[in-house]
């Protein structure tokens, strides 16, 4: 388990592509915006970001995108900029939109969705150039619904042949140990139990290779249930990477007095966040060295 510390002042981490970029993003991209489910009459996205060389008949391995905002905001587009980061080091990035909290819908629908865009992808593999290996990438509540996919597991995990676990996680901030979240319970509306839908209190044995950045401060997602996750894995004999910087908080913000909104991502952190995250996929051979 590697431990980064300490580090200080940093480069922006683009959590938010603004307006302007993603309605060009919009209009340069319809071909690669795929339904990949549709719930009750609302067909759910996958955005789908190729590396400039890619051409027909190439297969690259692919890296799924969850936005955080608590499970009750967000959208895939604040993912874009990290995933155009990934489609230059040679993957097939694609952001995926969930199911947003509110009303009836509850953390265990996107959690669901989570599971079909990881079936559905290696489902179209073949159709989509991919190898069939995916990366499963989560910031905050994001990082949340992809670890759970790799530790709760997912519906119907248990038939033979499944394909809804990733190969590895890259989660940055993540919420991975809600047991004694009153938030997060009260989003559940008691169709579980609270632990039911914790990282922490699920690693086993076959929980992927992941490697986890986040600001030794944070409030929101704290170190404490990251370090928890780490140390079951690594006590299991599995692979976790956790890297954690000093002096900020959620989302590497050094904003410690509200880390809810205006973040002020350190610039430096930030960056040593993504290089640790570009080391640990070239280690686990799904991208080359520079």
């Amino acid at each position: 388990m590697r431990v980064m510390l300490p580090i200080s002042s940093l480069l922006v981490f683009a959590v938010f592509a603004g307006p302007l970029a993603v309605a060009q993003d919009a209009a340069s991209e319809q071909q690669n915006i795929i339904t990949y489910r549709e719930v009750n009459g609302q067909g759910l996205s996958a955005y789908v970001f190729r590396p400039a060389m890619h051409r027909e008949g190439d297969k690259s391995d692919a890296v799924l995108l969850f936005h955080g905002g608590g499970w009750s905001a967000g959208t895939p587009e604040w993912t874009f900029g990290t995933a155009r980061r990934f489609a230059d080091w040679g993957m097939v990035a694609i952001a995926i939109e969930y199911r947003l909290s509110g009303g009836d819908v509850t953390p265990i629908d996107a959690f669901e969705d989570v599971c079909e865009a990881m079936r559905w992808v290696r489902h179209h593999a073949s159709d989509l150039g991919l190898t069939g290996r995916v990366v499963g990438y989560g910031v905050s509540a994001g990082g949340h619904l992809v670890a759970a996919s790799a530790t709760v597991g997912c519906p119907g995990s248990e038939i033979e042949g499944d394909r809804s676990v990733p190969d590895a996680l890259l989660l940055w901030s993540p919420a991975l140990d809600v047991a004694m979240d009153g938030w997060f319970a009260s989003m559940l509306q008691g169709r579980a139990a609270v632990s039911d839908y914790s990282p922490a209190q699920h690693v086993r044995r076959t929980t992927p290779p992941t490697s986890v950045v986040i600001g030794a401060e944070d409030t929101l997602t704290p170190l404490s249930g990251a370090r928890r996750y780490c140390d079951r894995l690594v006590g299991l004999g599995g692979v976790c990477e956790l890297n954690v910087y000093d002096g900020v908080g959620h989302l590497l913000t050094r904003n410690l007095a509200n880390q809810e909104s205006d973040f002020d991502p350190d610039p430096e952190a930030s960056a040593d966040g993504i290089e640790r995250h570009r080391q640990f996929l070239v280690e686990l051979g799904f991208i080359l060295p520079e």
